[in-house]
C-alpha cells in the first residue's frame, strides 16, 4: 500500500510581509538573531523559503522590518502626554521596555542608526527637544544624548537580565552584590562602597527615569 506523504498544516490566514515580520519577531525573541533562518521561519508559517523571500530579500531586511515594528508599536502606546517632558519620560521609557522585552532591539538599533526605526526614536526625540524651546545649534546635541542614554542604558539593563540565570530570585541577587561592592577595598572603591546599600535597593526603571530627568534638567538649564 502506498504511502500517503503528509502535507504541511494550512496557515489560518494567507501569507504577508506582516505575517513574515511578526514570526520574525517571535523567532527572535525564544531563539535569538542566531535562531533566525529562513529554514526555521518556513517552518513557523508552514511555507517554503522561496514564498518568504517573495516579501523580504534577506535576513537584514527582515531585521530592519522587525525592529521598526517594535518601535513603531512602542511609540504608537506612548502618544498621550502633555509636554515635551512627558513625551520624552514616555517613550524612553517605552524604548527601555522594548529593549528589555526584546533584547535584539537594542544591538539591531545600534547597528543600523541610518534605519527607519532608529530614525524614528531620533525625529520624535528631536522633535520634543525643539518643543523644549532648545536653540537650533543645541538641538542635535541635546538628542543625541537622549537617545545614546536611552539606548544604551535600556541595552545594559536588557544583557545584564540575559546574564542572570532563569529563576534566580532578583532581591537575592542584588543583595549578594551589594555585599560583594561593601567588602571592596575602601581606598579603591571608596564611592562603589559607599553607595552598596542603594545597589541593595534600587528600582531598575526608576533609576533609568531619574537620569533621563538629570538629562532634561542639563537641557533645560542651558
Amino acid at each position: 500500500m502506498a504511502t500517503r506523504t503528509r502535507r504541511p498544516e494550512r496557515r489560518d490566514e494567507p501569507l504577508s510581509r506582516e505575517r513574515i515580520v511578526e514570526a520574525a519577531i517571535e523567532l527572535l525573541d525564544t531563539a535569538g538573531e542566531r535562531g533566525l533562518t529562513f529554514r526555521a521561519l518556513a517552518e513557523r508559517l508552514a511555507t517554503g523559503p522561496g514564498a518568504i523571500y517573495w516579501h523580504v530579500t534577506g535576513k537584514d531586511e527582515l531585521l530592519h522590518a522587525a525592529a521598526d515594528a517594535v518601535v513603531t508599536g512602542t511609540m504608537s502606546a506612548h502618544t498621550a502626554t502633555t509636554t515635551p517632558q512627558d513625551a520624552i519620560r514616555a517613550l524612553a521609557l517605552g524604548v527601555f521596555d522594548a529593549i528589555d522585552d526584546h533584547p535584539w532591539i537594542g544591538t539591531q538599533l545600534a547597528r543600523a542608526p541610518g534605519k527607519s526605526a532608529m530614525l524614528r526614536v531620533f525625529e520624535h526625540l528631536g522633535r520634543q527637544v525643539r518643543a523644549l524651546g532648545v536653540p537650533h545649534p543645541a538641538q542635535f546635541t541635546a538628542a543625541s544624548a537622549l537617545l545614546n542614554y536611552i539606548l544604551g542604558v535600556g541595552g545594559q539593563n536588557a544583557a545584564n537580565a540575559r546574564g542572570v540565570q532563569p529563576g534566580t530570585n532578583r532581591a537575592e541577587f542584588l543583595d549578594t552584590a551589594a555585599t560583594a561592592w561593601a567588602d571592596l577595598d575602601p581606598d579603591e572603591y571608596a564611592f562603589t562602597r559607599d553607595v552598596a546599600d542603594q545597589l541593595r535597593d534600587h528600582d531598575d526603571r526608576a533609576e533609568f527615569l531619574a537620569g533621563v530627568d538629570l538629562i532634561l534638567a542639563g537641557i533645560a538649564a542651558r
